[in-house]
């Protein structure tokens, strides 16, 4: 049996004089602001966390995230991405499509570091991961630079 959930994440710059990184993907990108959250704020591995969450039925970012980011002090995006990745029981990721609405930083140099640190992450190979990366040509706030948005597609299939 196949299953096939989406999710999807999206911040706000923050503000330049706050130093944090931005990360994507489990990559980090220099020279641009980072995005507003609690967490690393990686809106790439938050929809993909989501879309898990879509499978298995089980949330993590929200209570789980909060409890391991405000009363943990965790902020790597990873942690919940693994989280969300033990709920998955007997289901494998097999493929995954993403979609990330930005106008700033262009991705194009970025997108062959993603597939491979998201591969990595969910144990299957960088043929199984793709990424698109659009300005959306300024019809929305992301396209006018103002944060990220991202969408993820997860196929999973159970595995007897």
């Amino acid at each position: 049996m196949f299953r096939v959930a989406i999710g999807q994440d999206s911040h706000r710059f923050t503000d330049p004089e706050d130093n944090k990184n931005l990360v994507l993907g489990g990559v980090v990108i220099d020279n641009f602001p980072g995005l507003k959250g609690n967490s690393d704020a990686d809106v790439v591995l938050h929809a993909i966390t989501n879309a898990i969450s879509g499978i298995s039925c089980i949330n993590i970012l929200g209570r789980r995230a909060d409890e391991l980011c405000l009363e943990k002090g965790i902020t790597d995006s990873k942690v919940y991405l693994n989280e969300a990745l033990a709920t998955l029981g007997n289901k494998k990721i097999i493929h995954v499509s993403i979609s990330i609405e930005a106008l700033i930083p262009k991705l194009a140099p970025y997108i062959e570091l993603m597939r491979q640190s998201i591969a990595d992450l969910l144990g299957i190979d960088i043929s199984s991961v793709g990424i698109t990366a659009t300005s959306g040509e300024g019809l929305t706030e992301f396209g006018k630079g103002k944060g990220i948005f991202c969408t993820a597609v997860i196929t999973a299939q159970e595995v007897l």
